[in-house]
């Protein structure tokens, strides 16, 4: 008699400017299996007050196995090298071994859209698709993360381009910029517009795919975007696809 193998279930936490949120994940579907848990994060986001939260979120779970992580920065091997809408004192800090220490579990940590990205090619919006593919994560900043032929270039800083003059594009065209400025759809579309015609010139993709909170209003701004020759498609795991590559990249990192 034979049994069905019992499924492979990663914890992932995505840590953002304004939010930690986190659920385990089955990873070889990438649907939540539990409702999401969400804390705002704290504010200086400081390495121990980041770490307390996320050992909030394990213990709500009452998590023991491997957890994957996100992190809104450049990550490399464990170390946050930025710190673009958390605490200065992220730069250089070794984030896996603070994270990890935090929660007593294996844990990896890697850059937010990076994740975003690896959970759109396995189960979402790029599943299957070849050519050159880029993620955009709108929120706190714009994260981005590059795909070429179904291989991820890790650490790609979009939001950081200077765009448009003297600025740069995060400061211009994220969703914390539309909500503090109050602007309608009306006046945020050709911001965005203007953005995704800049990463247009420079990359020339074949496929761009917007993420983060917005994407749940995908029909208040993709049929409004103008001269791209490339498609352009709302993500399809919306808001939880850090969570999902989080857990995705656990998964490989510890075996799963």
């Amino acid at each position: 008699m034979t049994t069905a193998a019992s499924p492979r279930i990663v914890l992932g936490i995505d840590i953002g400017g304004t939010g930690i949120k986190g659920a385990p994940v089955n990873v070889d579907t990438g649907e939540l299996v539990a409702e999401r848990h969400r804390i705002e994060t704290p504010q200086p986001a400081t390495p121990e007050a980041v770490g307390k939260v996320v050992k909030q979120i394990v213990e709500h779970f009452d998590w023991k196995g491997p957890i994957g992580c996100t992190f809104p920065a450049i990550v490399h091997n464990g170390v946050t090298l930025s710190a673009a809408n958390v605490d200065q004192s992220w730069i250089n800090a070794p984030a896996q071994k603070i994270l990890g220490d935090a929660t007593g579990l294996p844990l990896i940590v890697l850059n937010d859209a990076d994740a975003a990205g690896s959970a759109e090619v396995m189960f979402g919006a790029a599943k299957g698709r070849g050519g050159k593919i880029i993620v955009i994560t709108l929120g706190t900043g714009i994260g981005s993360a590059l795909i070429v032929d179904g291989k991820l270039i890790t650490n790609t800083e979009f939001g950081h381009l200077i765009f448009p003059k003297d600025m740069i594009a995060e400061k211009y065209c994220s969703a914390k910029v539309k909500e503090d400025k109050d602007l309608s759809w009306k006046e945020y579309n050709p911001r965005l517009n203007a953005y995704l015609e800049h990463l247009q010139l420079l990359f020339s993709p074949d496929l761009v795919i917007v993420g983060g909170g917005v994407s749940k209003k995908a029909e208040k701004f993709i049929p409004e975007m103008k001269n791209l020759r490339f498609e352009l498609v709302a993500a399809s795991l919306k808001n939880e696809a850090g969570i999902v590559g989080a857990a995705l990249e656990a998964a490989k990192q510890f075996n799963v």
